[in-house]
Parts: C-alpha cells; sequence; structure tokens
C-alpha cells in the first residue's frame, strides 16, 4: 500500500512539473504557429497570385518533419543526453568541452570563441522573440477589424513596456500561472486544427516526408528562401537544452511527446487543409481557423500565451548572464533575488532594460510580423548548428562510438547548417539585427575574459610570495589586533595586494587572517560538505577556497560558515569579522601584449563599472573595507 501511495505521488509530481514547464519551455515555440506557415507559404507564393496546393501540402510536409527531427530526435532524444550534472545549455555544454582547467591550445581557444558566440546568439534571439510573437499575436486585430491596423504597434509597445518594467518585482507569481495557461493555448490551438483538417482532409498527405521531398526538388531557387521561412516553426526549440536542469528531461519530453507536438501538429495541418479550400486565408491563416464569435477571445489567448513566451526569454538572459559572470565571461553585474534565493528568481537591471531597449528597436524598426520574419531565425539556426557541434565534441570525450557520432551528429550538422544558409539569404532584410547584438557581445566577452588574464598576470607579478610575507612579520612583527580579517583575492597564489598595502601603511595585522579566494566549477553546482578547503599558511593566517558552481551565487558570509566552523569559530563572530578587498584602478598603457590599447581601454572602462566585490559577494557594506590599487596594462 505505502508503495502504490509513493508511486502515485511521484505520478503526481512528474505531472505538476510537466504541467510548469508547459509555459517556461514551450511557450516560444508553442506560439510559432501564429506566423510560422503564413510567412513559409509567402515566401514560396508569388506576388499576386495565392498560394499552389503542392506548396501548400509540401511545406506542412516541411515544417512537420523538421519538428520531427529537429526537436524530437536531435534535442528531446539526443542532445539532452549531453548534460552538465543535470544542466544544459550552451554555456553548460561549453564547460564540459572546455574546463578552465584544461591546458590552453589554439584549438580550445577557437572551440572557446565558438561556445561564446553561440551563447551570444541567444540574446540576439531574445531581442527578436518578444517583439516578433507579441506583434504577431496583436496582428490578429487586422483580420477582425482592418481599422485597428494603426493601434498594433503602439499596443504591442505598451505591453512590451509593462512587461520589461514589472521584471524587477519578481515573476514568481506569474510562472504560477504560465502552466495552465500554455495547457489551455495548446488545447485551443489543437482543437482550432482539427476543424481545418475536417475542412480540407487533403492536407493530411503531409504526414509523409515525401511532399517535401518533392516540392522543394520541382521548386528551384526558391526551395531554399522556402526552407529558411519553415525553420521559423522550429525556433525554441533550444529550451528544450537550456531549461533542462529546471525541469528535467523526463518532465520535459512527456510534455512535448505528449502536449506540445500534437497540438502543434494540428494547428499546422489545420491551417494547410484550411488553405486548401480558402487560400484567400493566407492573410492570416491562424486566426482563419477561428469561429467568429471566438475572435477577440484568440487574440487574448494569443497575447497571453506570447507574453509567456517572451518572460521565458527573459529570464533566461538573465539565467545566462548569471552563469556568464560565474564562469569569468562577463565582468560582476547587480543581481537582486526577487524571491530571497529561490532558484531562477532573479533580476539584473541592465540585462533587462538593455533587452528592452533592443525589443523596442525591433518592434518600431520593423513594424510588422511579415518585417520581423527577416530577422528571425538566422540566430537561432546557427545556434543549433554550435550545439550540434559542441555536442559532438562531448559525445567523443565520452567515448561514444566515433562512427555513430559522426553519422547522427554529422547529418543533423548539414541539415541545420542548411537552414542557416536558408536563413542567412535575409541578412539584408533583418537578419543583420540579431547577429550584430551578438558580435557586439561576444566581443565584449572576449575582451572581457582577455583582459582578466593579462590583470591576473600584473597581480601575481606584484604580489609577495607567502615565504616573504611571514620572513617580513618575523623580521618586523606589526601590531596585532584583536578579531578576525577576511581577505579577498582572486588568486589563490601569494598574499592578496589589499592585505600587504594594508599591512605596509597601517602597520597592523588581526589576530586571525583568512585569505579567501573564489572559485568557479564546470558543474552547475558544489555540495556544502565541498565547498570549502582550508589550509594553513602559518600559526595564524590560513587560505580558504570557496568553491561555487556556475548556477550558484557566490555568498562569502554563507560559505564561510563552513569554513569558519572546522576554525572552531562560534557564528557569532561573523558579524564582527572585517572583509578587505581590493579598490582596483586599471590604467591602459599598452604595456602588455594581446590587447590593442584602445581595447585595453575598453576592458579598464568595463572593470571600472563592475558591481564591488563586497555587494557581489553578499557581504554586509559596514563590514567592508576597501584598499585602493592601480594597475598598468
Amino acid at each position: 500500500m505505502t508503495a502504490a501511495v509513493q508511486d502515485h505521488g511521484q505520478r503526481r509530481a512528474r505531472a505538476a512539473t510537466a504541467l510548469a514547464c508547459m509555459g517556461i519551455v514551450f511557450g516560444d515555440i508553442g506560439t510559432s504557429p501564429l506566423y510560422a506557415l503564413q510567412v513559409a507559404i509567402n515566401s514560396a507564393t508569388p506576388a499576386g497570385s495565392g498560394p499552389a496546393p503542392q506548396a501548400i501540402i509540401g511545406i506542412v510536409s516541411l515544417i512537420f518533419w523538421s519538428l520531427i527531427v529537429v526537436i524530437s530526435i536531435k534535442y528531446a532524444i539526443l542532445i539532452m543526453r549531453a548534460d552538465n550534472h543535470g544542466e544544459g545549455g550552451i554555456l553548460a555544454l561549453l564547460a564540459l568541452v572546455s574546463p578552465q582547467r584544461a591546458k590552453q591550445s589554439r584549438a580550445r581557444a577557437l572551440m572557446v570563441m565558438v561556445g561564446l558566440f553561440g551563447a551570444t546568439l541567444l540574446y540576439g534571439d531574445g531581442a527578436i522573440t518578444p517583439a516578433m510573437s507579441v506583434l504577431s499575436a496583436i496582428e490578429g486585430l487586422k483580420v477582425y477589424a482592418p481599422q485597428t491596423e494603426h493601434v498594433v504597434v503602439p499596443l504591442t509597445v505598451a505591453i512590451l513596456v509593462v512587461l520589461f518594467f514589472v521584471q524587477k518585482k519578481g515573476t514568481g507569481w506569474i510562472g504560477g500561472i504560465f502552466g495552465p495557461i500554455m495547457l489551455v493555448w495548446f488545447a485551443v490551438i489543437g482543437l482550432l486544427g482539427i476543424s481545418g483538417i475536417m475542412e480540407g482532409p487533403a492536407i493530411l498527405a503531409a504526414l509523409s516526408p515525401w511532399p517535401a521531398i518533392d516540392y522543394l526538388w520541382h521548386a528551384g531557387p526558391l526551395a531554399f528562401t522556402v526552407i529558411g521561412s519553415a525553420f521559423l516553426a522550429v525556433t525554441g526549440g533550444e529550451a528544450l537544452y537550456a531549461d533542462m536542469g529546471h525541469f528535467g528531461p523526463f518532465p520535459i519530453r512527456v510534455a512535448w511527446f505528449g502536449v506540445a507536438l500534437p497540438s502543434l501538429t494540428l494547428n499546422y495541418f489545420g491551417q494547410g487543409g484550411l488553405l486548401l479550400v480558402n487560400p484567400s486565408a493566407i492573410e492570416n491563416p491562424f486566426y482563419h481557423l477561428a469561429p467568429a464569435w471566438s475572435h477577440y477571445g484568440l487574440i487574448a489567448l494569443a497575447t497571453a500565451a506570447t507574453v509567456i513566451a517572451s518572460q521565458a526569454i527573459i529570464t533566461g538572459a538573465y539565467s545566462l548572464t548569471q552563469q556568464a559572470i560565474q564562469l569569468g565571461f562577463l565582468p560582476r553585474m547587480n543581481i537582486i533575488h526577487t524571491a530571497g534565493h529561490e532558484r531562477g528568481q532573479i533580476y539584473i537591471p541592465l540585462v533587462n532594460w538593455t533587452l528592452a531597449a533592443a525589443t523596442l528597436t525591433a518592434v518600431l524598426g520593423f513594424r510588422s510580423s511579415d518585417a520581423l520574419a527577416g530577422a528571425y531565425g538566422i540566430a537561432v539556426s546557427l545556434l543549433m548548428v554550435i550545439t550540434t557541434v559542441l555536442a559532438a565534441f562531448v559525445a567523443l570525450h565520452w567515448k561514444h562510438n566515433l562512427l555513430i557520432v559522426l553519422v547522427v551528429n554529422g547529418g543533423l550538422f548539414l541539415l541545420e547548417l542548411l537552414y542557416f544558409a536558408s536563413a542567412s539569404t535575409k541578412l539584408l532584410d533583418g537578419g543583420w539585427f540579431p547577429l550584430t547584438i551578438s558580435l557586439v557581445i561576444a566581443f565584449l566577452m572576449m575582451t572581457w575574459r582577455r583582459g582578466q588574464e593579462i590583470l591576473d598576470k600584473a597581480r601575481l607579478a606584484v604580489r609577495q610570495t607567502v615565504a616573504d610575507f611571514n620572513a617580513d612579520i618575523k623580521a618586523n612583527p606589526p601590531f596585532r589586533i584583536p578579531g578576525t580579517a577576511v581577505v579577498l583575492g582572486r588568486l589563490t597564489k601569494g598574499i592578496p595586494l589589499a592585505l600587504s598595502h594594508n599591512l605596509k601603511l597601517n602597520h597592523v595585522l588581526h589576530e586571525r587572517v583568512l585569505l579567501v579566494a573564489i572559485e568557479v566549477a564546470e558543474t552547475p553546482r558544489v555540495p556544502d560538505e565541498e565547498r570549502a578547503v582550508i589550509r594553513k599558511i602559518s600559526d595564524d593566517i590560513s587560505r580558504v577556497e570557496l568553491r561555487y558552481g556556475f548556477m550558484e551565487n557566490p555568498d562569502v558570509p554563507d560559505g564561510l560558515r563552513t569554513a569558519l566552523a572546522r576554525e572552531q569559530i562560534d557564528k557569532c563572530e561573523l558579524s564582527k569579522i572585517t572583509y578587505y578587498t581590493g579598490h582596483e584602478t586599471i590604467i591602459a598603457g599598452g604595456l602588455t601584449d594581446g590587447m590593442a590599447r584602445w581595447r585595453e581601454r575598453l576592458f579598464a572602462l568595463m572593470h571600472h563599472n563592475a558591481q564591488r566585490p563586497g555587494a557581489y559577494f553578499s557581504i554586509p557594506a559596514e563590514q567592508v573595507m576597501e584598499i585602493g590599487v592601480e594597475f598598468k596594462i
């Protein structure tokens, strides 16, 4: 009886998780029927004529088999196996392929650059997805009331401004209703699809891949454009992998194969069936599926679904930025926890408003979902290509059969390269927009990473060795003051400049000193028992290494509780500790090779605007003392 109850409880928990992931994971791909088929068929239809039946059936078949191959086989079955201790996403994959401790080489440096660029493509996609999704939903007004066309863009802007504004208040309360709303959305689009299939049952021929192959073979050069447009149906598929750590692979697969895939298939086939009997519905086949009495209710539901898809993208940008900071690709930023320290509930003001500016620029610049279609898809298709390449290296690292890896990943690589090449034909029609965003952020990431490497060498060059420091103390004993000092430093070698400068200028030293360095592991999380490593370097000075995963928030006082317990310092003394940090000023002087002076100035600017170590590491402000240090690079 107990086993049966436990089994029932586990099934209910899995069902609840599958429902919860419905909105976060499938918000983007779930709203693609609003525009994907319309854009694809329009790209295949000469101006002034209606869509041909062969084109309709062929393109629906192409979309259906893209969902099967790219989403179902690649992501749901294969790529989700390449997890980093349960976490997915491009940076988690990059940490597996190129760990920080690995020996540096040109090949590894190239791999890091490719992986970083892949990560930044999500920012480019994040600027386009909210604009494209919300615009396509609001454009339903034009179908039912053409005189309202002039309000589409202002209404879209208003919705997006409110969405970005409420981020600072936290979105946990919204997240609770994401799943149920998206479940209703999938049920509605599935039912609408059934009605369209009943009108034009000949569309069921698209269940075979042959109509897609036959159409593309006879379409000539036009086929290349159609492939890129049809790819819009699978944008958002990378969320299956990126959000795997939040929900686990099983609930995501259940939600995809049990709800999302059947509903999307029914709706695309329904739109195709409708177009077979009513080609004029190409104006907006999604909304023409709905009966007259449901028009405005469907617009409201579509708007809610696209807002959910946009929220998932925004939350993903926060998570990606947090990982990038932890892995050393971006400077420290102000990260606000909107629900205590609950996982995923964070708000990054700089990211939020930068993304808002890019999204609103896309809406005001392109002004319609048809125009935005040119900018949509190119970033995601390139990200999929990069993910496939990195996953192949992970598979080989894990000793999978070389032939199988070459066949499977090679086949997916060629297919996705075709999608990317096709989407690239829209480069001048808007594809440049997300790529420009991605390239700028990738350049900033590489500048920050390279600058930190140069700065670390400069730090080591002027740091005292432990032996020299101990010898100086013995030769010239300083005045000892009671209490504990914690000295923060990036490196685990030598003596931090904040300590040696303070001793040199003030000639005092606390009776107990802890040299604390933060190390970020290539795993998402580090168990509490492995959090702190303590090594004594003298009778009253110890080095403490606090280890955090790239998905964790580095809280130094909390981490020190583990370390201090071993030193038998009771909890009440934590509030009396003095934390020393270096307030570093970087002067670009062109003294080192590896970066041009203008790029050194950029690094110095980024370093100057990085969040203070004390605030980032959750140290109470009244316990922090900053020591000024100047570096010329």
